[in-house]
């Protein structure tokens, strides 16, 4: 029987659920169950954040209360065989590019393959209208805490209990995270271990914003985010509204890091208490020498979005470009390195 995951969509701007009929890209990932999880988790990273999860397992007793169902006829045997889609909004200020976006697909699953076995691995693009399951899945985000700090939808009610807390405001968005992610929870809770109201901080990757957006909140002087898609502008805007972030504390940059001087000389060199990257290995290993010249003497350096089986290749980078090793902390499978740099 088919299950469906969370449906992690923007909500901001109206949609079918007001009448308008939007366009969505489906990209369909054929692949085995026992590789379900881990590569969802991998494909956050490159803006794919929700699923669609179509396989043959039984229903958990949990699944079928959130279903509000007790008993489901016998369905086919289970074969092994799971299919993953994944919606992107398909409009005008930000296109999808399909060939891009499969490429990047490609890409994370062959590097799944070099430790699992991730089945047939086949990548299937569509494009549909007015998605059944936008009108109904909110039913599926809702609050929640990292540690001390509450999570909470737009269209959720703050209790009395929680008012006096920390409370990051932030809607699912086609793109970018909300902080349920492992990699994303072991970046806060190194940069709550680290940050002073003097920090001045540098977000590689920045996405949603979520992790500077947490940092403001919990007194840092200023932070510089960059990213490589144009749309992370839009979404890190639109939440530091939604939190209240004044503009001038929060400085949003599009370009790439490593490659390009421009974008390196703007960023600025020698400026940062913090650098924090929640990105894949494969791309925190060239980003590392380069964080080096950012870094003020004595700056820490917070990574993640690691697999545990590339862990090493991270410490190894983080060592080699100079770096003293801090830290290195663990979630479910995913694993956050902390370094410092000499001062």
């Amino acid at each position: 029987m088919p299950k469906t995951g969370v449906f992690h969509l923007d909500l901001s701007r109206p949609k079918a659920a007001w009448g308008i009929f939007m366009k969505w890209i489906k990209f369909m990932i054929k692949t085995i169950t026992d590789a379900e999880d881990l590569i969802i988790s991998t494909l956050y990273d490159i803006g794919l954040e929700g699923a669609q999860i179509e396989d043959k397992i039984p229903l958990t007793p949990l699944e079928k209360e959130q279903m509000f169902v007790d008993i489901l006829p016998d369905g086919p045997k289970d074969d092994g065989i799971a299919y993953l889609s994944f919606f992107v909004e398909e409009n005008d200020e930000c296109p999808v590019d399909t060939e891009e976006m499969t490429a990047k697909i490609r890409r994370e699953l062959d590097g799944l393959r070099e430790f699992m076995d991730v089945g047939e691995g086949s990548i299937m693009v569509s494009e549909t209208e007015d998605i059944d399951w936008i009108n109904n899945w909110k039913q599926f985000f809702h609050q929640f805490y990292i540690d001390d700090l509450l999570v909470i939808p737009s269209w959720e009610e703050v209790k009395a209990e929680d008012r006096d807390k920390k409370i990051l405001h932030i809607d699912p968005g086609t793109a970018f995270g909300t902080g349920m992610h492992e990699t994303t929870q072991l970046c806060i809770r190194q940069l709550k271990k680290h940050i002073t109201p003097e920090t001045v901080l540098l977000d590689v990757g920045t996405g949603s914003g979520i992790l500077a957006i947490i940092s403001l909140m919990y007194g840092i002087k200023h932070v510089v985010g960059t990213d490589l898609d144009p749309c992370a502008m839009e979404a890190v805007r639109e939440n530091m509204e939604a939190n209240q972030i004044a503009p001038e504390r929060f400085e949003m940059m599009i370009g790439n890091l490593i490659t390009d001087k421009t974008v390196q000389d703007k960023v600025g060199y020698g400026k940062y208490d913090i650098v924090v990257a929640n990105i894949l290995a494969d791309v925190l290993v060239p980003l590392t020498p380069v964080i080096v010249s950012q870094l003020k003497p004595g700056g820490v350096y917070i990574t993640s979005g690691i697999i545990d089986d590339k862990e090493q290749t991270v410490r190894d980078a983080v060592e080699a470009a100079g770096f003293e090793l801090l830290e290195v902390t663990y979630q479910g499978e995913w694993v956050s390195v902390t370094a410092r740099k000499p001062e």
